[in-house]
């Protein structure tokens, strides 16, 4: 058994990463592992290119390859089967969304009230995926942040004070070799999507038998 608390980085905009989250958290929880959840921005267009759809999912504008959109569809065909299997909604995003403020606002928590990290996260990303959080925009951001008995006008002074701290937190990630989102950082190690959660826990019991 493991002392080493794992790493856990997640991208709102990710529905991998939101479909990750409560399962990473039971299965670190049952293994009495610590867990520190961190923000990672995905630069989606780097290698999906981008696009926006209006409400009817009508194509306004793309420079994806039709490859791309052949993985995009894919990817939410598959989300929401695993969706399907946790009563969750994802609706496909209409555009490739800017996460930067939200991952400021979720440093802010982490340092402010580790607490209440988990909730706000449950909760962000299910608004998120059923398009009713724009998380581009600061009052809704803030109002958030208030919803949850927290001090919003503190974290507009602390984001004053931090303008770096997401591109700080990406550098290092980045440095590490950390590309995408779910990913687990656990003894210096690195272990991407929720299917090596299995993996993490043979590492940490030494029992390898589900694997084999």
């Amino acid at each position: 058994m493991s002392n080493n608390p794992i790493d856990f980085y997640v991208d709102i905009k990710s529905p991998y990463a939101y479909l990750a989250l409560d399962p990473a958290i039971k299965i670190f929880d049952q293994l009495s592992l610590k867990w520190n959840l961190w923000p990672y921005t995905l630069d989606i267009a780097d290698y999906l290119g981008s696009a926006t759809v209006n409400s009817e999912g009508k194509i306004m504008s793309s420079d994806r390859t039709p490859h791309q959109w052949r993985r995009v569809k894919y990817s939410y065909m598959d989300c929401r089967r695993m969706a399907n299997l946790q009563g969750k909604t994802i609706l496909g995003t209409q555009k490739i969304w800017d996460s930067s403020l939200f991952s400021m606002a979720h440093l802010w928590i982490k340092e402010k009230s580790e607490k209440t990290l988990l909730p706000f996260l449950r909760e962000s990303f299910q608004l998120f995926w059923k398009r009713e959080l724009d998380i581009e925009n600061e009052r809704v951001i803030l109002n958030l942040i208030d919803k949850f008995q927290l001090d919003s006008a503190d974290f507009t002074s602390w984001k004053s004070n931090n303008q770096n701290c997401v591109t700080s937190l990406m550098d290092s990630a980045l440095s590490m070799g950390i590309f995408g989102v779910p990913t687990f950082v656990f003894e210096k190690e690195i272990f991407w999507g929720s299917e090596k959660l299995a993996l993490i826990s043979a590492r940490v019991t030494g029992d390898y038998s589900a694997l084999t």
